[in-house]
């Protein structure tokens, strides 16, 4: 390699002529005496006008003989090319990773050198890339703009939009090599995968439960330490966990149904609850005891099955009535009623309940709208209670006409 004798005094950059040294003096000077006729941008150097000149509407002389896709400059139709070759120059030092362009090797590098320059202008964490932090800004706007077609739920990022289209397709394309489990999305199998080798290396040393991923852990320390860094705007109620929180919002603030069940036609905002809900029509018991021959629909009944039947498991019981709950969640509910707190206000009446859905039982009271629908005649219903009185009428006049 020849030697670069030729210095710039202002950023100590060398160059073997003083050709190429004069050209590169115009970066610092204001002076731009080339300007394209198309538009009023200046330019230091001609060259620079000529390719300057091509990307402006209309000259792309270079075209690929794959494709037909033509391009403004010589260099930009290398670098196409090798979509269709496959061939990748530029590669890393540190891991072997090969790209095509040396701007894609460019951006790589900062994985192993920690550069993160480009930060969070609200909370300043910093990311590698900028579209990194484009979509992490989408944290702090509120923004969506990926909505599902069939239930209308919205999305930050296109990939869990696509994630969550598996729920109304049932597509699920990960499958266990051990048991042929298949499931919709990848971490789920690695979680499943997870418990067939039993490895757990992430212990939390509070209390000792151990995970499979540090995640999982970051998520159990929440218990112990009480943080809940999901707080809802419309009620201030926080969640330790974001999925809770989603579902809070779907429970709680939203009129939105889009899952009704194809036996009676009751509607349900929640597809577990859906789910749950198919089996009273079918009659499955998928919740067995490991003890003994019975079977149950849900898994809170297995629970007390369990309690009441084998001993095993705690009871929550309350200090004031000594009645008996399975969950911490129950009791703790059921001691709003002792205290007299009513967190849940109607906005039509000012009328308080103590639970969600002795509101939304109540909010009917105002609403004109038919939201449960039998699923055998297709007839409308303002409360649950008198679709299912409707739906048994319908039924045994269904089967005595089939007779």
């Amino acid at each position: 390699m020849g030697q670069k004798r030729y210095r710039c005094s202002v950023c100590n950059k060398a160059f073997g002529t003083s050709g190429n040294l004069r050209r590169h003096m115009k970066v610092h000077s204001t002076w731009k005496p080339y300007r394209p006729r198309v538009c009023d941008k200046a330019l230091s150097l001609s060259a620079h006008l000529k390719l300057q000149m091509r990307a402006d509407p209309g000259e792309k002389p270079f075209e690929c003989a794959v494709c037909s896709t033509r391009c403004a400059r010589g260099g930009d139709l290398v670098k196409h090319s090798r979509i269709h070759t496959g061939e990748k120059p530029h590669k890393c030092h540190v891991c072997e990773k090969a790209f095509i362009q040396s701007g894609s090797l460019k951006r790589h590098m900062r994985v192993h050198t920690g550069e993160r320059p480009y930060r969070c202008s609200v909370c300043n964490m910093a990311f590698h890339y900028s579209g990194d932090r484009k979509i992490h800004m989408r944290v702090h706007t509120g923004e969506k703009p990926f909505e599902c077609t069939v239930c209308g739920r919205r999305f930050a990022q296109s990939g869990n939009l696509d994630k969550h289209s598996r729920i109304h397709s049932g597509v699920k394309p990960y499958v266990c090599h051990v048991c042929h489990k298949q499931f919709a999305v990848s971490s789920a199998l690695h979680n499943h995968v997870a418990s067939h080798l039993g490895h757990k290396p992430y212990r939390c040393h509070d209390c000792d439960k151990a995970f499979c991923r540090k995640t999982d852990l970051n998520i159990h320390m929440r218990v112990h330490t009480g943080e809940k860094p999901y707080k809802c705007l419309l009620c201030d109620k926080s969640f330790s966990q974001s999925s809770n929180f989603e579902i809070h919002k779907r429970r709680v603030h939203t009129t939105r149904k889009p899952y009704y069940c194809p036996y009676c036609g009751r509607r349900f905002k929640l597809s577990s609850h859906l789910k749950r809900h198919v089996h009273v029509h079918t009659g499955a018991k998928p919740y067995s005891c490991s003890q003994c021959s019975n079977s149950f629909t849900r898994p809170e009944q297995l629970k007390v099955h369990i309690l009441k039947s084998h001993g095993e498991g705690t009871w929550f019981t309350c200090d004031i009535c000594e009645k008996k709950f399975v969950s911490k969640g129950n009791l703790k509910q059921h001691l709003l009623r002792h205290d007299g707190v009513k967190p849940y206000v109607c906005s039509d009446c000012s009328k308080r309940f103590c639970t969600a859905g002795e509101l939304k039982v109540h909010q009917t009271v105002h609403t004109d709208v038919k939201q449960f629908i039998c699923g055998l005649c297709d007839k409308c219903f303002t409360r649950k209670s008198h679709v299912k009185k409707h739906f048994k009428k319908c039924f045994e006049q269904l089967r005595s006409n089939c007779q």
